[in-house]
């Protein structure tokens, strides 16, 4: 009998963004593929069965990853025996590399092809981890035009089909979404990530400082992991509280205080100025510091190899200092034009939507004939 039931890890917010889209892409190819694994919500609106939940899985910094130690572990063991019981014919493991690359290593010894989807970025820091990569993962796919000449440096094959973010804002925008938020004030977006830890620690700051903007309405964008009584111990009833909604929010935007991560680059893919704030425990920042060998921290500066956005990093992720970078990307303000200017020469380097379909194909193509796995 055929086997095509593929067992997909995501273990963040974006990686089921991205893996929801892979699922839908190569479901309308035609194949007859089963999905099961580890996800969020996404991925199981386009037909995957979860077995675990990524709300339940991302811990943020070193510190965070040592308090977590016990439930990690135990996650690989569980996963490992999921994956047994399954019997997928491949793995498709979405970033989330310190879980991920353990669950290639052991699949390889399991004769289990590896998917990777959303290479780690190792060019920041554990470069070390090339050679895990070279030697367990069966086909790597990038997402950021420079990941293909780093690889090249270690004679590692990799593949580069666009960024799948593209695609997903293109489709929000052909869908021609209604405005949710009905407001005749700019609206000053605060986007302070996904993961308890990482929302506690800025979202007060960030919160205190949109207090100098009464002219905007302050949005912040919610995750779904997270309730509404959580959010309202620091935001009072004027700013609006928006679940799910990012890209909503962003559309009708004007100006935005942004966590490091994804959302610095849909931000940017937005057209909305921003200012990038990053915070972690003093102990995480410290081996950071040590361990990270990058100039920038948010995607767009990474991308255009230069200061598009500006980045306040921890000591410097301060109330007062949100507020003069704020005041600087404002309209009519000279910096609000070069962001807006280099968003543009961004966009281009990105290329042209349809990765996660050109992603889709390539993995059929490669790994599957009518027969299931070739």
């Amino acid at each position: 009998m055929q086997n095509t039931k593929v067992f997909i890890i995501a273990g963040e917010v974006s990686g089921d963004l991205h893996g929801a889209n892979l699922i839908k892409e190569i479901n309308s190819l035609g194949q007859n593929i089963e999905f099961i694994g580890w996800g969020g919500d996404r991925m199981e609106k386009e037909g995957m069965a979860i077995l675990k939940h990524v709300k339940t899985l991302s811990f943020m910094g070193f510190l965070e990853v040592l308090l977590n130690l016990k439930t990690i572990i135990r996650n690989i063991k569980d996963c490992k025996n999921q994956i047994i019981a399954s019997q997928p014919a491949a793995l498709i493991l979405i970033d989330f590399p310190g879980f991920n690359l353990r669950i290639a290593k052991w699949a390889k010894k399991h004769n289990i092809p590896v998917i990777y989807y959303i290479s780690p970025q190792i060019w920041a820091w554990k470069e070390s981890r090339v050679k895990a990569i070279r030697r367990d993962v069966s086909k790597m796919y990038c997402i950021l035009p420079f990941e293909q000449q780093f690889y090249a440096k270690f004679n590692v094959d990799v593949s580069y089909l666009g960024h799948p973010l593209l695609d997903e804002i293109t489709e929000f925008r052909l869908c021609e979404s209604p405005k949710i938020i009905v407001s005749s004030k700019p609206i000053l977006a605060l986007l302070p990530g996904s993961r308890l830890q990482e929302v506690k620690r800025k979202l007060p700051l960030m919160i205190e400082a949109s207090k100098s903007f009464p002219q905007y309405q302050v949005v912040v964008a919610c995750s779904i992991n997270l309730d509404e009584a959580f959010y309202r111990q620091y935001a009072d009833d004027t700013i609006q509280l928006i679940f799910g909604k990012t890209y909503e929010i962003l559309n009708q935007s004007s100006i935005a205080l942004v966590t490091s991560g994804t959302a610095t680059l849909e931000t940017a893919l937005f057209n909305v100025p921003q200012v990038v704030c990053y915070k972690s425990s003093p102990l995480s920042f410290a081996i950071a510091k040590l361990l990270v060998k990058i100039k920038y921290i948010s995607l767009a500066n990474l991308i255009m190899n230069k200061e598009v956005v500006s980045e306040l990093i921890q000591g410097n992720c301060t109330v007062d200092n949100m507020v003069q970078q704020l005041r600087l990307i404002e309209v009519d303000q000279p910096k609000r034009l070069e962001i807006l200017l280099d968003y543009q020469n961004l966009a281009t380097l990105l290329g042209q939507n349809g990765a996660s379909k050109r992603v889709a194909e390539d993995i059929l193509e490669t790994f599957f004939d009518t027969n299931g796995i070739k």
